[in-house]
């Protein structure tokens, strides 16, 4: 299966698991689950800022929750039926381990 396809079903389970409520949208919503110890799995656009990454990044990785590169900041949104997303969190560890394998190889 190629980085791409890999990539559309990882959106595609994205976009599952926010319908089975998994799944929280935005920078500030993503490092309070962070906080919380709710976060499985971040997800970051490709082209988000460096800001919104320096916010993000450092906190999943001291709280050791895994964090992936999917898509850019409109397939995120497009993904979970909104406008464009820097970041979310995966907040199931079902949904997080197969968007994880999903988007863990090179992609384009």
């Amino acid at each position: 299966m190629s980085g791409t396809s890999r990539q559309a079903e990882a959106l595609a389970l994205l976009g599952l698991a926010q319908r089975a409520g998994a799944v929280v949208k935005g920078t500030r919503a993503t490092r309070s689950a962070l906080r919380n110890g709710e976060a499985r799995l971040v997800v970051m656009a490709a082209d988000g800022s460096r800001t919104q990454r320096e916010k993000v990044l450092p906190l999943a990785e001291a709280r050791k929750v895994p964090f992936r590169v999917l898509g850019d900041r409109a397939a995120l949104g497009k993904a979970l039926g909104g406008g464009p997303l820097t970041a979310v969190a995966v907040t199931r560890s079902g949904f997080a381990k197969k968007i994880d394998v999903l988007s863990g190889e090179e992609q384009e």
